[in-house]
């Protein structure tokens, strides 16, 4: 199905100036900083599981964002307009530096 351009950007709205976003396969990769904290599938918002924000999130959904992957934590749409960036900064927080990409010979 793919994900609707409005819905990024209204993910990118609510989330402010520290989110930015990569399309994927006709999906979107959710960018707080450098660190990858989100996947934007099938209008869906799918944030990666870490104990900030499961605390947040308490009684969140559990789904894969694509048949193979993990189960990432789903941001309930009526969440995203509301501490979206504090939700995504405190995942971020939880996880490593991203790895700093080779360069090509």
């Amino acid at each position: 199905m793919g994900t609707s351009k409005a819905t990024v950007a209204a993910i990118l709205e609510a989330a402010g100036p520290g989110a930015s976003a990569r399309a994927m396969f006709g999906e979107h990769a959710l960018y707080w900083g450098a660190k990858l904290v989100a996947l934007v599938c099938d209008d869906r918002l799918f944030l990666k599981d870490t104990p900030g924000g499961r605390a947040i999130l308490e009684d969140a959904e559990e789904a894969p964002p694509y048949p193979g992957a993990k189960a990432h934590l789903v941001v309930p749409e009526e969440l995203w307009g509301h501490g979206l960036a504090g939700l995504l900064a405190t995942t971020a927080e939880a996880l490593p530096e991203p790895r700093p990409k080779r360069r090509a010979p």
